[in-house]
């Protein structure tokens, strides 16, 4: 019979547990600035909010459309630099070694969940803007989707591959 409680969780469980949450949370915050900053400000097909994507826009309409993805940045910057901060943590806690996949696995399931959670509700539900808007623009969103659910499963299995004895103690 074990003498270990069924609940008791160990420090390599949960730094490997924050490595993954650190993961997720860099992985979207640095998908948003991908997004905002190659579909957004390189390639202006779409802004968060698409004010000026009308004829007869003003340049108010301009700025408001640089304000929100002002706004959208800083959110993105916000989960980068928690994920950053998530990651320092779980680092210090101790443990584990850090297994070589399971950082990039969990950024880019991150990033895959910004793409599908971004993708459902701003192109689809509110339809707040589209990729590129015009003709085509359904097969752009759908596109898009499709490559939020590649990032999750690539994410999956680089986490799923990670070495087995990244579970065990750190040696010193």
């Amino acid at each position: 019979m074990s003498t270990a409680r069924p609940l008791e969780i160990t420090t390599a469980t949960r730094t490997s547990r924050a490595v993954k949450t650190a993961g997720v949370l860099f992985g979207m915050g640095a998908g948003g600035l991908i997004d905002g900053i190659l579909f957004h400000q390189l390639l202006q097909w779409h802004h968060l909010i698409c004010f000026s994507c009308h004829p007869g826009a003003t340049i108010d309409d301009v700025r408001r459309n640089i304000f929100a993805d002002g706004l959208f940045g800083v959110v993105a910057l916000g989960l980068t630099v928690a994920g950053v901060f998530k990651l320092w943590g779980a680092l210090r806690m101790g443990g584990v070694e850090l297994p070589g996949r399971m950082l990039p696995g969990a950024a880019a399931m991150g990033w895959g969940l910004f793409n599908l959670v971004e993708g459902v509700i701003d192109h689809h539900l509110l339809q707040i803007h589209h990729v590129r808007p015009g003709p085509g623009q359904l097969g752009w969103d759908l596109a898009f989707l499709a490559s939020g659910v590649l990032l999750v499963l690539v994410g999956r299995r680089l986490m799923r591959e990670a070495p087995a004895s990244a579970a065990a103690p750190a040696r010193t």
